[in-house]
């Protein structure tokens, strides 16, 4: 039983991560009908920037986690500018390609500028443990569920309670009705954007202390977190977090008791099974269409 607590915890701070790449992908295609294939690498370039404002800069952990947030906010809000705006409205594959090879380019850049060693940074949370009898939870797993909890509140309350994430929900579900109600579509989509690679560097940030950094983290990891997106729906915020969690703790228990091999497998598999049940995902409105 202690060792399947520990796995399970293990499997929820790994399926946080992949829940918060997930909100990536749904926020940006609630908002734009846009699948960005570079958000794993979003997370990627926010694990080194705050490897760089740390590591090498030697700054605060608090407030290199807060740069790598805000520069990758801003990042996000160029890469909607200057990639992505330019070619709506052109073939949907179109906009799938030019996030593809955004990811590769990214992946390119960070070999080149901080090599293709693994990298780590030490954090306030990477040598403690909290001891409950003879159960041992790592600190580190533990700040990647409670900041998760912590950015999901923050980011409800920011989307009900506040006019502008009004406007954004308002502009995810009409953004022509949007636009004639006077909202600014643009600056709006651009903002999104924005809290969607803040979002992938926070994931990028939680995760620098449980495994390496490496140009090809985010796409292992965006690989598994387009999955838990379809999982939760694809359209659903809490289904994102919510498909996040499953494919991280069937992939950790998976690892834990079935042979080698079913670790990658696993999470797929019940993928399928639910997409099969349910094609609209877990939290995905059913849709009927007469002929």
């Amino acid at each position: 039983m202690l060792d399947f607590i520990q796995q399970l915890v293990s499997g929820i701070a790994l399926g946080c991560v992949y829940g918060l790449i997930a909100l990536g992908f749904v926020l940006i295609y609630k908002a734009t009908e846009v699948v960005n294939f570079a958000q794993g690498d979003l997370m990627m370039l926010g694990g080194f920037f705050v490897f760089t404002f740390i590591g090498l800069l030697g700054l605060d952990y608090w407030l290199g986690f807060l740069f790598a947030v805000c520069g990758m906010a801003v990042f996000g809000m160029a890469t909607e500018r200057i990639l992505v705006r330019p070619i709506l409205g052109y073939p949907q594959f179109s906009i799938v390609m030019a996030t593809i090879g955004l990811g590769y380019f990214l992946r390119s850049v960070a070999g080149m500028i901080w090599g293709t060693d693994d990298l780590k940074i030490e954090t306030p949370f990477s040598a403690g443990v909290l001891k409950i009898g003879d159960l041992v939870l790592a600190h580190d797993k533990l700040s990647v569920i409670v900041a998760t909890v912590i950015l999901c509140a923050v980011l409800y309350a920011f989307f009900n309670y506040t006019r502008l994430g009004t406007a954004m929900r308002a502009t995810s579900e009409n953004m022509l009705a949007a636009y004639y109600m006077g909202i600014p579509v643009k600056r709006v989509v651009s903002l999104i954007w924005a809290i969607s690679a803040a979002v992938a560097a926070t994931a990028g940030v939680l995760l620098a202390p449980i495994t390496f950094i490496h140009s090809n983290v985010g796409l292992a990891l965006g690989l598994k977190a387009f999955p838990a997106a379809v999982l939760g729906g694809f359209i659903s915020i809490p289904g994102a977090l919510v498909g996040g969690l499953i494919i991280g703790i069937i992939e950790t228990l998976a690892g834990f008791y079935l042979p080698q091999g079913w670790k990658d497998v696993a999470p797929y598999i019940v993928l399928l099974v639910v997409l099969l049940v349910r094609p609209q995902g877990l939290f995905g409105p059913s849709m009927r269409k007469k002929v």
